[in-house]
């Protein structure tokens, strides 16, 4: 039990107050509304991603020359963008992988940039754009590499009833921190701002957290200006709802996975990333693999050991069996 000085007392009841007053008025976090369409056509074009609602997402595509083996589509975590990846492309590549990445609705240069579009469009948009990259590609495997942020979009798209068909995923640090698994305070003050000042933004700075022991890529980061620096307290608020539902979604997530976590991840605590993996079906043929690095941070791909992760990953492609799908964007649409 915690005890309360007479002056936290005071405290305690002015913000329980400020939630009741808020409760009463019906406010809520002001996520932006997807757009709407009469005519949808989406498509891949050089650069761009036009997904089911017509909205435009930044998009880069890395082929490698000649046979292309595997397909992977990379998704990047928060506040983050596509060119997360690039640093692995190369050894992809060299293993006849193509990597497709594209700038998820309000990160990177998207014109949404810093708001919260809601965790069904996220999931529209993977499940359209892998349709699009098999209507490309044929036959040819499919991955779905999730980093963080990406990892949970991942989870919740393939967790469906009816979810797209792919070969496999790779959830890298996903982020399935759920507020079950979080401190009373912490999800209480989260909700209270959420209902609240919603559009103020914070910075993580004051938390003294370590994303990575790469320190020259850390700081390249911080001056690349299509990394958020400043996130609205609506975006977090819906990254912690996006959150809840790739870790509720664990035993339906029945297809081929293989988990990677770092043992210093300071962003996404141990306990929900094991209690996720614990929870994955392993019935019939589907396998769950789980690598933990003993020297590993949140940001596997980019630590200074990201080579040993990037061989794993390529590894576990290499064993997947090829089955042959078929497209179900009408299904989708």
């Amino acid at each position: 039990m915690v005890s309360l000085t007479p002056a936290n007392y005071l405290v305690f009841l002015f913000l329980l107050t400020i939630g009741m007053i808020c409760s009463l008025a019906s406010c809520s976090p002001q996520f932006v509304t997807p757009q709407s369409s009469a005519i949808s056509s989406p498509h891949i074009s050089e650069r761009l991603f036009f997904s089911y609602d017509n909205t435009e997402l930044p998009l880069n595509a890395w082929l490698p020359a000649g046979e292309i083996r595997g397909v992977i589509i990379a998704l990047h975590g928060f506040n983050d963008y596509s060119n997360f990846i690039k640093d692995s492309v190369p050894f992809f590549n060299n293993h006849k992988l193509a990597v497709y990445s594209y700038d998820q609705r309000g990160f990177g240069e998207t014109l949404t940039r810093g708001r919260w579009s809601g965790s069904q469009a996220l999931l529209y948009d993977l499940t359209t754009f892998i349709e699009l990259v098999k209507e490309k590609h044929g036959d040819t495997p499919l991955y779905i590499l999730g980093d963080s942020m990406g990892g949970a979009v991942t989870i919740i798209t393939m967790a469906q009833e009816y979810p797209p068909k792919v070969s496999g995923v790779i959830l890298v640090a996903p982020a399935v921190w759920a507020r079950s698994e979080m401190p009373f305070y912490q999800r209480f003050f989260l909700w209270l701002s959420a209902h609240t000042i919603s559009w103020m933004t914070v910075s993580g700075k004051a938390l003294e957290i370590t994303p990575s022991d790469n320190i020259e890529m850390l700081k390249e980061l911080g001056k690349d200006p299509l990394v958020i620096k400043e996130t609205r307290i609506e975006a977090l608020y819906g990254l912690s709802n996006l959150m809840d539902a790739a870790y509720n979604s664990a035993e339906h997530l029945r297809i081929n996975s293989l988990l990677l976590y770092g043992n210093n991840d300071e962003i996404i605590p141990k306990k929900p990333v094991f209690e996720f993996y614990k929870r994955l079906p392993a019935s019939g043929k589907k396998q769950q693999q789980m690598i933990v690095y003993e020297n590993g941070y949140h940001m596997l791909l980019r630590d200074l050991q990201a080579e040993v992760v990037i061989e794993d990953i390529v590894d576990w492609i290499k064993e997947q069996p090829k089955p042959v799908f078929s497209s179900c964007l009408n299904n989708f649409r």
